[in-house]
C-alpha cells in the first residue's frame, strides 16, 4: 500500500469512528502515520481528504459480476448477494456515520451510497434477463424485486450486531437464504435452471 492509499484508508477510518467533524487533520495524519503537511499537499483541504477517502471505498467495492445471460440463477445469485453483504459488513461503521451526517453533510451519504445504487440497476438488469429467457413464472417489476434483497441484505448487515436474534443463522448462510427466498418468490425453480411447463413453453414461444 502506497501513502496515499494509506491516507485514504486512515481518513475513512477515522471518519467511521469520529464523523466529519471530528475528523480532524491531526488525527487522520496520525493513524496514517504521516505529517499534516503531507495531507495537505496531497488532498488541498480536509472535505477534498474525505471526499477522495469515499470515492476509494467506493472503488475496492469488490462485489461479484452478475451475468448479462443467467446460467445458473441461484449461485450466481449467491454469489453477489455475499459479496455484496461483506462490502456492508465491512463498511457498516462509515455507511452508519454517514447516513446519522446526511442533514448536515448530504454528500457523504451519496459517496456512501454508490455502490448500492449501481448495484441495484445491475440485479435489476439481471433479473430483467432471468424474465426475458423465460425462467420466471410470477409476475413482478424489477426494482421492486431488487429493493426487497438489497433491503433485507442491508438491514443484517446494519442490525445483525444489535439484533442477532432477528436474522437467520449462522451468519455466514444469510445471503445465500435471502438469494434463494427471492427465487423462489419469483418462480425460478431452482439454480440449475430445471423448467416448469409454464416456462418449458415460454422458451420454445422465444424459440420460434
Amino acid at each position: 500500500m502506497n501513502y496515499r492509499d494509506a491516507i485514504l484508508t486512515a481518513a475513512a477510518g477515522v471518519f467511521a469512528q469520529h464523523g466529519f467533524r471530528g475528523s480532524t487533520t491531526r488525527r487522520i495524519a496520525d493513524a496514517a502515520g504521516v505529517n499534516e503537511i503531507t495531507i495537505f499537499r496531497q488532498f488541498g483541504s480536509k472535505e477534498a481528504l474525505i471526499r477522495a477517502a469515499m470515492q476509494h471505498l467506493t472503488e475496492s467495492a469488490g462485489l461479484a459480476t452478475l451475468p448479462e445471460i443467467p446460467a445458473d440463477p441461484e449461485r450466481e445469485l449467491t454469489e453477489w448477494s455475499e459479496s455484496f453483504i461483506q462490502h456492508l459488513r465491512l463498511r457498516s461503521s462509515i455507511i452508519r456515520k454517514s447516513m446519522s451526517e446526511i442533514e448536515e453533510r448530504p454528500e457523504m451519504c451519496e459517496f456512501a451510497s454508490d455502490v448500492p445504487r449501481r448495484a441495484s440497476n445491475d440485479l435489476c438488469l439481471y433479473l430483467t434477463a432471468l424474465k426475458r429467457q423465460g425462467r420466471v413464472t410470477e409476475k413482478f417489476e424489477p426494482k421492486s424485486a431488487a429493493a426487497m434483497l438489497m433491503g433485507a441484505i442491508f438491514g443484517d448487515a446494519m442490525g445483525r450486531e444489535m439484533m442477532p436474534d432477528v436474522y437467520p443463522q449462522p451468519k455466514e448462510k444469510a445471503a445465500q437464504m435471502y438469494a434463494q427466498l427471492l427465487l423462489r418468490a419469483l418462480g425460478v425453480e431452482n439454480g440449475t435452471g430445471k423448467a416448469t411447463n409454464k416456462q418449458t413453453k415460454r422458451s420454445k414461444q422465444l424459440s420460434h
